[in-house]
């Protein structure tokens, strides 16, 4: 199939958000709430109450979580949970109904106003975003973050379109993002995106700052590039195979997705097509019977603007 890559759809995201702004996200109200995700949906949640105590879940532990909790929320202590789907299906729908039949107040953060899960929640926080590839959720989760950190989507492209690529950087079999611990909650996005678009043919890896300390990058290897966001690289990789992104003072996580989405996506726009070649077949095949459910998943997901 033939199907932008994540680069362009990096830039058409900010292009889509310099138009048509994403609301402002007031967290204020919430105490101590779950804060429910699938995948990056979880990272994005990470990323809007990295400021405010909250309990995360997914799919594979939120029913465990919540009975871990059981008293707090019967005395009254949590009273919330909000749970993050761009689709508004699949998981999103019984963690609702979990949440719903433990008496707390349900919140969905969505793009589909209209999909199963927001027909049950309490309250729904519905977004814009632009048609992409199934997966890619760059428009979701980017406009989530930027309801919160308020970053002007085009600084980002300014800062985005300034990158001048390292030479030969098409000819790395694995690449490794360190970035400085503020944007922790970035590490995995990028590791899933590396996930879905590369599977076992490209290795992507990230890690914070912090974390790349813990016996990451034992291994320095010649085919490996690494790369450093906002933090100072002297010892992770081979000295020869290292480019260091600085950043401007006043950028949020934001401009650290955007940033690294769109270097995965020139990687990806590099390498044989693995995404475009696999992805009909699990959107029609294997990707929905893993839910037990009939019909397919959409190869471009229709944009809600």
């Amino acid at each position: 199939m033939t199907l932008p890559t994540l680069d362009e759809i990096v830039l058409q995201t900010l292009d889509f958000y310099i138009r048509t702004p994403p609301p402002t996200l007031d967290l204020s109200s919430y105490s101590m709430p779950f804060v429910v995700g699938s995948g990056n949906a979880l990272s994005t949640g990470k990323v809007l109450f990295s400021g405010k105590a909250a309990i995360f879940a997914d799919e594979s532990n939120f029913k465990a979580t919540a009975a871990a909790y059981d008293q707090a929320v019967k005395k009254g202590l949590m009273t919330d949970c909000v749970v993050i789907s761009a689709s508004g299906e699949k998981d999103s729908v019984w963690e609702i109904e979990l949440a719903k039949s433990l008496g707390l107040k349900t919140t969905l953060l969505t793009c589909k106003p209209n999909s199963t899960a927001a027909t049950l929640a309490d309250q729904v926080v519905a977004y814009k975003s632009i048609a992409e590839p199934y997966t890619y959720n760059t428009s979701t989760y980017l406009g989530m973050i930027l309801s919160t950190t308020r970053e002007d989507p085009s600084a980002i492209q300014k800062q985005i379109e300034a990158l001048v690529l390292p030479k030969g950087y098409t000819n790395y079999i694995s690449y490794a993002f360190v970035l400085a611990d503020p944007y922790v909650n970035v590490a995995p996005m990028i590791m899933v995106k590396g996930d879905e678009l590369f599977g076992p043919h490209v290795m992507v890896r990230a890690v914070a700052d912090g974390h790349a300390r813990h016996a990451k990058f034992v291994h320095r290897w010649e085919r490996e590039l690494v790369i450093s966001v906002g933090v100072d690289n002297t010892y992770f990789g081979d000295p020869n195979h290292r480019w260091h992104i600085a950043l401007p003072e006043h950028v949020s996580y934001g401009t650290v997705m955007a940033m690294t989405y769109y270097l995965v996506g020139r990687i990806q726009k590099a390498k044989p097509p693995y995404f475009m070649d696999d992805i009909e077949a699990f959107c029609k095949d294997y990707g929905p019977k893993a839910y037990a459910k009939p019909g397919e998943f959409s190869v471009i997901v229709p944009a809600n603007d």
